[in-house]
């Protein structure tokens, strides 16, 4: 399984130089059986916009999952020429909640947007996801509800016969308790779903002494993320959804707070391709272009 990390940025795209080695882009990452094109996204933030490199340019065939419908997370929707094609066979899942096209319609449709989601070219299909194991793109997906503040949110599981990830992009577990640590609860989802992963993808927007004066705006910080793993027993950890103005050498020093955890950690870095078989996955390759 190959994992081509599109977007890392949490709330807004943060453009400018101290900005470029991790990137600005919103959440979005690509899925790739090995040797094979991406067929499963996970989230459509503004990253989005980069998965026509991993497609030679073509159309994209598969699946597209969203964690929930902030606009960090769907803002790339119309913007990509992969999935906004002709030739695009595309099914859209996001938590059940209802409708889902209409629910999209909300802020894609005139007067917000000149289209509405059925005016995407390609084959689309809209559905909802319930809590439970499902098959997408030949991945097994374990969607469970976390706690996230602003509407239904999921965590993901995703395995193939190789290996398998955990994703948490927002999640808010001090909204369950404090914890032992204060920074949030070890709550029965977030255990199951990161329990043995080769990789836990875990919001880290703030840091770990921002959280009490922050944790109402639905995020968590890197020691719960690196808690989780460790207790869980995670092989690795990747701090993700970046807050908008952490700069590339601030993200550079918060890595290093965590150098001596009980697992690997590093931070999602925007360019970067992840392979992960099931012995420890290789971070920090980056090819801007192709999965070959």
């Amino acid at each position: 399984m190959r994992l081509g990390l599109l977007g890392v940025r949490g709330s807004t795209p943060a453009p400018g130089p101290e900005f470029v080695r991790y990137g600005g882009h919103t959440a979005c990452i690509a899925v790739a059986h090995d040797g094979e094109e991406p067929s499963l996204v996970l989230d459509a933030g503004t990253g989005l916009r980069s998965l026509p490199s991993l497609l030679g340019e073509g159309p994209y065939g598969g699946a597209i999952i969203l964690g929930h419908l902030h606009w960090d997370h769907t803002m790339g929707l119309p913007f990509c020429r992969s999935v906004d094609h002709p030739d695009a066979t595309v099914d859209l899942w996001v938590p059940a909640q209802g409708d889902t096209e209409a629910i999209l319609a909300r802020w894609m449709a005139p007067p917000h947007f000149p289209i509405t989601p059925r005016q995407l070219r390609g084959a689309w299909r809209f559905g909802g996801l319930e809590e439970g194991p499902h098959e997408i793109s030949g991945f097994e997906v374990v969607a469970m509800e976390i706690p996230h503040k602003g509407g239904r949110t999921f965590g993901y599981r995703v395995s193939d016969a190789m290996g398998s990830f955990a994703y948490m992009s927002d999640h808010c577990p001090t909204v369950l308790g404090p914890g032992a640590n204060g920074l949030g609860e070890l709550h029965a989802a977030a255990l199951a779903l990161a329990e043995g992963c080769d990789l836990l993808i875990h919001d880290a927007q703030y840091l770990d002494e921002e959280l009490s004066d922050r944790a109402s705006f639905g995020h968590s910080c890197p020691g719960y993320a690196v808690g989780l793993a460790e207790a869980a027993g995670a092989r690795s950890v990747l701090l993700f959804h970046h807050d908008p103005p952490r700069t590339d050498a601030e993200i550079d020093a918060l890595v290093a707070r965590y150098g001596g955890s009980g697992v690997p950690v590093a931070a999602a870095r925007q360019g970067t391709v992840i392979d992960l078989p099931r012995a420890q996955p290789r971070l920090g390759r980056v090819r801007p272009t192709g999965f070959g």
